[in-house]
């Protein structure tokens, strides 16, 4: 017995310890049938669809060999954060608009997505998505008087051949926060958000372990760091499980499990800033991932709205003060 609880304690002590810190999220996941939109919903809806049209449909691949399509893609971006009363700039290809904090000014709330596509794809949930997502809590934040300083920010280049490399528009654009000497309290990478599934095995993940903690019907969204950013992965999913009318996940996870650091958020670690990744897990359930048929009729706007607007409730809670 004596050597049992040697051996064996350690070990459920650790994986007590591990269900605490990185697994266990405040708050509920919203459970059951998905309640009839209301007419705002509905609306947003179509104002995200209309979004991935304009760049996955009318604009295409918007991958590294076409240029063209990246330029017309952040200038579209452009466009449309300037129409929501907000002062955009471009540099490196990154857009970028902002609105200075009323009590906190020197503390950062970014919110970004990549607007380019991988080579092949037109990118309609990567990431189409993401992007129209950040547009959409744009134009609702920005006649507000948030506390902190809110940044949105539309990436270049994160897609393959660039993909986790120096040239990728995310690590231009943290380095440039660190080298200014900005206090960046949290950063949220929106990543293809437009793919759900009620079926049964339609959820896989990384690695098998995963797979006894999580559902196995991708219909919920999912929030994920690093370690080092558990508190904000937590304080993110219970300002979101406040509001939103759809399922949701959470994980503080080591980064070297695969899909954990697969977006702009890594940028960020990089510089010690706290980052997260909102995602519907991308490859690990979207069978169109990366491919010819991501295309703007596959993205269920509808539950892209349901998440939107809960990560309305999510910017509110992180651009207030702490």
């Amino acid at each position: 017995m004596w050597i049992l609880l040697v051996v064996v304690g350690p070990i459920v002590l650790a994986s007590f310890l591990a269900w605490v810190l990185c697994v266990r999220m405040p708050g509920r996941s919203y459970r059951g049938a998905l309640p009839p939109r209301t007419q705002a919903q509905i609306e947003l809806a179509e104002e995200l669809r209309r979004d991935v049209r304009a760049l996955a449909g009318e604009i295409g691949e918007r991958s590294v060999r076409r240029r063209e399509a990246q330029r017309r893609a952040a200038e579209l971006i452009e466009a449309s954060l300037r129409g929501a009363g907000l002062d955009p700039r471009i540099q490196d290809g990154n857009v970028a608009a902002e609105m200075r904090g009323s009590r906190l000014p020197d503390e950062i709330v970014i919110v970004g997505a990549h607007y380019d596509s991988v080579t092949g794809s037109p990118g309609a949930n990567d990431n189409g998505t993401g992007v129209a997502a950040v547009l959409a809590l744009a134009r609702r934040f920005a006649r507000s008087a948030p506390e902190r300083t809110l940044r949105f920010v539309a990436f270049a280049d994160e897609e393959p051949p660039v993909f986790m490399t120096d040239a990728m528009g995310s690590r231009i654009a943290a380095g440039e926060c660190r080298r200014r000497g900005e206090n960046v309290v949290a950063m949220l990478a929106l990543e293809t958000l437009g793919c759900y599934s009620d079926e049964p095995g339609s959820q896989q993940y990384p690695i098998p372990l995963l797979s006894l903690v999580y559902p196995d019907r991708g219909d919920f969204v999912t929030f994920v760091g690093n370690t080092s950013s558990g508190s904000l992965v937590r304080r993110a999913i219970g300002a979101f499980r406040e509001r939103a009318m759809i399922p949701s996940e959470g994980a503080a996870l080591p980064g070297w499990i695969p899909g954990v650091g697969w977006s702009d958020h890594e940028s960020y670690w990089r510089e010690g800033y706290p980052a997260i990744m909102v995602t519907d897990t991308a490859l690990f359930r979207d069978p169109r991932y990366h491919t010819a048929q991501d295309t703007p009729e596959h993205v269920d706007c509808g539950r892209l709205a349901r998440v939107v607007e809960g990560l309305v409730a999510v910017v509110e809670d992180l651009s207030s003060s702490p």
